[in-house]
């Protein structure tokens, strides 16, 4: 053990140079990538039941558009997706609007035209 006291004394303490303290150190010691936060989706605060004037805004407004689905209603009238399907079911018995696809996933429907 008394060999490795000798060895580490032996060895002078490093000096910094000149030269190399103006430059940026080398390929090792660059500065250390920083993660980025990544991108944050605003949080919707989307009705869960309809109130009185939202539901009279869906009846007056849904049935005049040309193209409507779940995904629509729900954007137009800040409310969340079960809601924007029962409220396309509503509008079906009513016979504001008539069906053009319907899909497991997703349903296309438009305004009903009077024949």
């Amino acid at each position: 053990s008394s060999s490795w006291l000798v060895s580490t004394a032996a060895m002078a303490p490093k000096k910094e140079d000149p030269k190399k303290s103006a430059k940026s150190s080398g390929g090792g010691k660059a500065k250390k990538k920083k993660w980025s936060k990544g991108k944050v989706k605003e949080k919707l605060s989307n009705l869960v039941l309809f109130d009185k004037i939202t539901y009279d805004k869906m009846l007056a407004d849904v049935p005049k558009l040309k193209l409507i689905t779940p995904s629509i209603i729900s954007e137009k009238l800040k409310c969340n997706g079960s809601l924007a399907r029962k409220a396309v079911k509503e509008l079906l018995s009513q016979k504001l609007i008539r069906p053009i696809l319907t899909h497991k996933s997703q349903c296309v429907y438009t305004r009903a035209s009077h024949q």
